[in-house]
């Protein structure tokens, strides 16, 4: 699976999806990750503020990784855009 995430909430979807996928609850992601079944629900969730290395940490234990790539551009200037 390779999907680009821009929003916190694409993220958290694609967290969600694979979670279930390895049909775990909330609180056992957590509990592999060393957090709260409540910070796993907020990442789910979209929710802005969660620390990096936290992140990172439930993206590995889901067998996951992230991956950082150059936006494609085309010839467009962003005034173009609006």
């Amino acid at each position: 699976m390779q999907q680009i995430v821009r929003l916190p909430s694409q993220l958290g979807s694609i967290i969600q999806i694979e979670r279930l996928r390895q049909g775990l609850t909330q609180s056992e992601l957590a509990s592999r990750t060393g957090t709260q079944q409540k910070t796993i629900s907020s990442i789910e969730n979209g929710s802005e503020g969660t620390k990096l290395d936290t992140l990172l940490s439930v993206i590995a234990s889901l067998g996951l990784d992230m991956q950082i790539v150059l936006r494609k551009r085309d010839s467009k200037s962003i005034e173009d855009v609006f």
